[in-house]
């Protein structure tokens, strides 16, 4: 196995595990959403307002394409909608074992509440923004997962041991 790649929606975990789950394991952590930030020297919601959400898909396909030189292993976390197209799935089973942390809605809601960073949930009711984008994405995130993993109710030190043992055992 080469790389481990956390996805699934936003305020699922994938940032806060891999970090932890990188630093029990040694491995490097990368998030792509901060490196597109560290490559365009714009922060996320900013590229979107400003060049549109095609835009930004268009530099996460190529973000993926550069992931595939890493030849050290990576815990790599990816942002919500990147595995939304079908080459970014083909892309993410190449670079390693993927695993979809999944939250349900009320989850996803209390953890969401107040995040004025994510331009997808802007303006309107949040568990509907959550609920429509759920609905939409959730299919892609079972193509693209080897493996599926609840975040409900556990703790991320929790998640982190018990993921340990499904990948690294």
């Amino acid at each position: 196995m080469r790389h481990t790649i956390l996805l699934g929606f936003m305020g699922a975990g994938k940032t806060s595990i891999g970090k932890k789950l990188a630093k029990e394991t040694g491995i490097r952590f990368v998030d792509t959403d901060q490196m597109i930030e560290e490559q365009t020297g714009r922060v996320i919601r900013d590229i979107f307002a400003e060049d549109g959400e095609e835009f930004f898909r268009n530099l996460e396909t190529e973000l993926l394409k550069q992931l595939q030189n890493e030849t050290e292993p990576l815990v790599i976390a990816v942002g919500g909608g990147l595995p939304v197209r079908e080459v970014n799935r083909r892309y993410l089973k190449a670079l390693g074992k993927t695993v979809y942390l999944k939250a349900e809605v009320d989850t996803l809601v209390n953890r969401l509440h107040g995040d004025t960073t994510r331009p997808k949930l802007m303006g309107g009711d949040l568990r509907e923004k959550i609920l429509s984008l759920m609905a939409a994405r959730e299919e892609k995130y079972l193509d693209a997962a080897d493996l599926v993993y609840s975040t409900d109710g556990k703790s991320l030190i929790q998640s982190v041991k018990e993921l340990q043992k499904l990948l690294f055992a």
